[in-house]
C-alpha cells in the first residue's frame, strides 16, 4: 500500500532572475511554497549554533553592534573569496537541508506538489533531493542591471555575485521546466500557469 505525499519541486535560478515573483504566482494558484533564504537566516539567528559556528570561522567582525550577523560584512568576504564562501556554505547548508525536510514532512499529504525556492540548488548539489526543478531565467545582462538597481551595487559587485553562481545557461540546460522573465509580467504568468497545469496532473505514489 503506497503513501501519497506532495511532490518535491525546486524553484531556482540566478540572482535577480525573478524567482520571488514566480514563487508568488505559484502561491496565488494555491501551491505551498517555502524559501531556503528564510531557513538560512534562521540558521544564523542570534544565539543559534549556526551563528556561533560562523563567528568561529570568520571572527567577531561579522557581527553588528547588536550581536546579529552583519550580512554585508559577510557578503564582502565571501563574494571575493571562493574558499571562504565554501566555508560559510558548509556551515549553513546542512541546517537548511534539515529544515527543508521538516517543512515537507509537515505538509498535507493531499497536496499535489509543493515548491521550495532554493537559489543555490545546483551549486549545493541538492537537485537530487527534488523530483523536478523549475529554473527562472533571463539574460545575464538583465540580471546585472536588476541586481545593481535592487541592491544598489556597482557593476563590479554585481558581476562578482553572478560569478559566484553557476551560469544561468547551465541551470536552464539542467532544468525540467523553465520560466523566462525577460518579457512582460503577463508572459511570465502564462508560463507559470502552464507549468502549474503540468505538475497538477502528476502525483507521487
Amino acid at each position: 500500500m503506497s503513501t501519497r505525499r506532495p511532490r518535491r519541486i525546486a524553484l531556482t535560478g540566478g540572482i535577480a532572475t525573478g524567482k520571488s515573483y514566480v514563487r508568488a504566482r505559484f502561491e496565488s494558484l494555491g501551491v505551498p511554497t517555502s524559501d531556503a533564504d528564510l531557513f538560512a537566516r534562521a540558521a544564523v539567528a542570534p544565539g543559534s549554533p549556526g551563528l556561533a559556528a560562523v563567528v568561529r570561522a570568520f571572527g567577531p567582525g561579522v557581527l553588528d553592534p547588536s550581536g546579529a550577523l552583519d550580512r554585508k560584512a559577510v557578503a564582502d568576504i565571501v563574494f571575493r573569496d571562493p574558499a571562504r564562501r565554501k566555508t560559510l556554505e558548509e556551515i549553513i547548508h546542512p541546517i537548511v537541508r534539515r529544515a527543508t525536510e521538516d517543512w515537507y514532512a509537515r505538509l498535507d499529504p493531499a497536496v499535489p506538489f509543493a515548491i521550495f525556492d532554493i537559489p543555490l540548488l545546483y551549486e549545493s548539489g541538492r537537485d537530487a533531493d527534488f523530483e523536478a526543478v523549475i529554473v527562472v531565467a533571463c539574460a545575464p545582462e538583465t540580471q546585472i542591471r536588476r541586481v545593481m538597481e535592487r541592491d544598489h551595487l556597482s557593476e563590479v559587485e554585481a558581476r562578482q555575485r553572478l560569478a559566484a553562481q553557476l551560469p544561468i545557461e547551465e541551470k536552464v540546460r539542467r532544468a525540467d521546466y523553465v520560466v523566462r522573465t525577460d518579457g512582460t509580467f503577463e508572459q511570465t504568468d502564462r508560463q507559470v500557469k502552464e507549468i502549474y497545469g503540468k505538475l497538477r496532473g502528476q502525483r507521487s505514489a
